[in-house]
């Protein structure tokens, strides 16, 4: 009798380690989760002020001038249910505006222009690594609160199914390219 209930105490302390020990890894990677979508905003927002800062530089054509400050300051103000959109839509503004190498020529040429051209360059390749990171995390958080220990003894707690953020973030090959 003694020895059996020795054994499921000891059952119930492996059960109850082995539970902490999931919900502790399960916080680390929120945790990380919340470090990589704190480096995706601020990439997201490096990429928004670069490009807002070019359109308003004088060293575009008015047009592309106004269309990609347009996409860059609705980026920077978009709440967060819109902020996949509006990120996408500024990708497609910066691939229209240097869609053609000659725009990207006429940047480098402008007095500053060589430095804008290779900082806005840096900051649209940093957003599809800082994306990709942060959806890892979300993936690894997804697939641990998927199992069943998980959802039964509510390891969780009360954090928000996390989400992933998707979004348009092809860089336009013109910039990437002459800056490299």
């Amino acid at each position: 009798m003694t020895a059996t209930l020795i054994w499921i105490l000891v059952a119930l302390l492996a059960i109850g380690l082995y539970l902490s020990w999931t919900a502790g890894r399960l916080d680390r990677l929120h945790v990380r989760m919340d470090a990589a979508r704190a480096a995706l905003d601020a990439q997201l927002l490096r990429r928004a002020s670069v490009a807002q800062e070019l359109a308003t530089s004088g060293v575009l054509d008015p047009a592309a001038s106004i269309v990609l400050y347009e996409a860059a300051h609705a980026a920077r103000q978009a709440e967060e249910e819109q902020r996949e959109v509006a990120e996408s839509e500024l990708s497609q503004a910066l691939r229209a505006v240097f869609e053609d190498p000659q725009q990207v020529e006429g940047v480098r040429a402008a007095p500053g222009g060589e430095d804008a051209a290779r900082e806005l360059a840096e900051a649209v390749r940093r957003v599809p690594m800082a994306r990709r990171f942060h959806n890892d995390a979300v993936g690894a958080a997804r697939r641990l609160r998927e199992h069943r220990k998980v959802r039964w003894f509510r390891l969780a707690g009360h954090a928000p199914f996390p989400l992933a953020f998707e979004m348009d973030d092809e860089p336009p090959a013109a910039l990437v390219e002459r800056v490299s």
